[in-house]
């Protein structure tokens, strides 16, 4: 009988295929992957120290192992010294201090490296495209940089000859391939760096947006404040000049009321702006004058403060003028933030002493300069800080009386204004409890010239007005009528706009003095309705407001007002003005007709 087929039993697995199975289950030999790689890597710790190398990158480099190891990157591979363009080395530091900056891959351009050849200092010169990738740990922290490189020197050598070798025609395809793929990272990377900038310009430009909404809520809140506080200010600057008419001429009170009102009224055009005040823009209004006089005055000022606060002021000024080309209200101002300064740092029965020099000759860095030195004997400050006490809102410690305040801008306004004349200012100490001692500098003036011929006398003279004074402000408006009243001027007050016009339609008037903040009709309507019906050689506009920018005096001549004054008013140079329009040659002011009200002749004032 033949046998049938039988069913083959269990087969037992040969050696050969034991071995390969736990050969695939075996951890591959990463150096040996790693050595086997064809592109030549580097392997580089945190301080650039050589910590491993391939056998691809040796080959290309003509180095051993052996010898490169555990060596900073640029002590192996320096640049040529017979170059002197060679800026290898800085090229590669600038991207892996990229890298180790940013976490973040940085491919390089290619890049001319030579590489030493043989041991006697010769250099072989050579082509790379480099890459340098971090390796981060699994708390992103760096802790390696591969340097993967390219030898592109054939490259460079047959682009520079144009010409083509056959026989490397493969090996310069598959060189393509690679720097095709190069080109296509590098293109992923560009794209994303695009991406990202254009996400920046997109938050730059909302910010910018949001900064400029700022801004502008910052000048209207600022030029509001600055109308507010304009009101007051000329009500007290009108009672003072009325004062000065009526009171004893040398009542030392009314001139340091109108120095303060001064002040004030500058400070409170500072409010319009204040970028400028506090970027050293600050207006200066010019003119030669006495400086010893100036820091006198504004250390008399200061005597009441310093009293107050049992502090004690010596002041030390030249026995005559110390000629400058300045602002005089700045340069008080300077001087008394000093003084304040001092008066604020020193302890109670401390000693501030205010001394005022000049330089002549041509040997000394100060020759030709005024120097103003504030010294006291209070807490003083670390050396260290002196130049950052000139920053806003920098205060160097607590001032020795706690009960005294500030933000912190009283020498950022010192610097800015000696610095817009012309000087510098310096501040040192010796240290906290040794005092402190501020030194400015400023350029004395040019000898003063002869007086010009035919200059106009302080006084003027004007004839007497027919006066219409519109104002919702019942104090400021009553002593606007004293003032021009003592003028000889013939005044009626309205404290509404439609009040004036009815006034002005029912009395010829010379002159309109208007706020533009009125209750009920605002002052440029009000100009409007006025030019319409009576022309500028009949009845001349002006107006009188807390606004007082360009842009406000622009919005005012074009609403028919002749000249714009702002608040707080000074009746001199009202007075100046109307004395200018009546010399010139048109009929301003008109004589009264029959029924016009009477004038009374003009007063001097005082």
């Amino acid at each position: 009988m033949t046998p049938g087929p039988q069913t083959p039993g269990p087969q037992t697995p040969g050696p050969d295929r034991d071995d390969a199975a736990r050969r695939s289950q075996e951890t591959p030999d990463y150096r040996a992957l790693f050595d086997a790689t064809p592109s030549p890597y580097l392997v580089l710790d945190p301080g650039l120290r050589i910590v491993e190398v391939n056998q691809a990158y040796l080959a290309a480099t003509g180095t051993e192992r052996q010898a490169i190891l555990g060596r900073p990157v640029f002590d192996v591979f320096p640049d040529n010294p017979g170059n002197p363009a060679a800026d290898g080395v800085r090229n590669l530091s600038r991207s892996l201090h990229t890298v180790l900056a940013t976490g973040r891959p940085d491919t390089m351009a290619m890049q001319r490296y030579d590489i030493p050849a043989g041991t006697d200092g010769a250099f072989e010169e050579r082509y790379w495209s480099p890459v340098n990738s971090p390796v981060l740990d699994g708390n992103g922290t760096l802790t390696h940089i591969i340097h993967r490189v390219e030898d592109v020197t054939e490259f460079v050598r047959l682009r520079r000859a144009g010409q083509r070798q056959r026989r490397a025609a493969a090996e310069h395809q598959q060189r393509a391939g690679r720097m095709e793929s190069e080109l296509f990272t590098r293109s992923r990377e560009v794209q994303e760096a695009n991406q990202r900038l254009r996400e920046a310009n997109e938050a730059l430009t909302t910010a910018g947006a949001a900064l400029r909404e700022q801004q502008e809520a910052k000048d209207r809140f600022i030029a509001t404040l600055s109308h507010e506080l304009r009101n007051p200010l000329a009500a007290l600057r009108a009672a003072g000049e009325l004062l000065a008419l009526d009171g004893p001429e040398s009542h030392p009170a009314l001139a340091v009321l109108e120095r303060q009102i001064t002040h004030m009224v500058r400070m409170t055009d500072d409010l319009l702006d204040a970028t400028r005040a506090l970027t050293g823009r600050l207006h200066l209004a010019r003119e030669r004058l006495d400086l010893c006089s100036v820091v006198t005055t504004a250390a008399e000022d200061m005597l009441p403060e310093y009293a107050r606060t049992r502090r004690r002021l010596l002041v030390v000024v030249p026995s005559g003028p110390v000629p400058v080309e300045g602002d005089r209200v700045r340069l008080a101002q300077m001087t008394a933030n000093l003084l304040s300064n001092g008066c604020k740092y020193t302890r109670p029965n401390g000693r501030v002493e205010l001394e005022l020099e000049t330089v002549a000759g041509s040997g000394a860095a100060e020759a030709g300069h005024a120097v103003l030195t504030v010294r006291d004997d209070g807490i003083g400050f670390d050396p260290a800080t002196a130049d950052a006490l000139f920053d806003a809102f920098v205060r160097a410690a607590p001032a020795a009386d706690t009960t005294s305040g500030g933000l912190g801008l009283g020498l950022p306004i010192v610097r800015g204004i000696a610095e817009l004349h012309g000087g510098t200012v310096r501040a040192h100490s010796e240290g906290p409890g040794s005092g402190a001692h501020f030194r400015i500098r400023l350029p004395l003036a040019s000898p003063a010239p002869d007086p010009r011929p035919g200059e106009p006398a302080a006084d003027v003279s004007r004839p007497p007005l027919r006066v219409l004074v519109v104002e919702d402000n019942a104090d400021l408006a009553a002593t606007y009528r004293t003032l021009l009243e003592h003028c000889g001027d013939h005044v009626t007050v309205c404290h509404t706009g439609r009040d004036g016009l009815a006034a002005a339609h029912a009395t010829p008037f010379d002159l309109v003095l208007s706020d533009l903040a009125l209750p009920d009709v605002h002052g440029h309507d009000l100009a409007r309705r006025l030019r319409a019906a009576f022309p500028a050689d009949r009845t001349r506009l002006i107006a009188v407001s807390g606004f007082s920018g360009q842009a406000d005096r622009a919005l005012s001549a074009r609403s028919g007002f002749d000249a714009h004054l702002a608040k707080p008013l000074s009746l001199a140079v009202l007075n100046r003005l109307l004395a200018r329009w009546a010399d010139d040659a048109s009929p301003w002011p008109r004589a009264p007709g029959p029924g016009d009200a009477s004038l009374s002749a003009p007063r001097r004032p005082g």
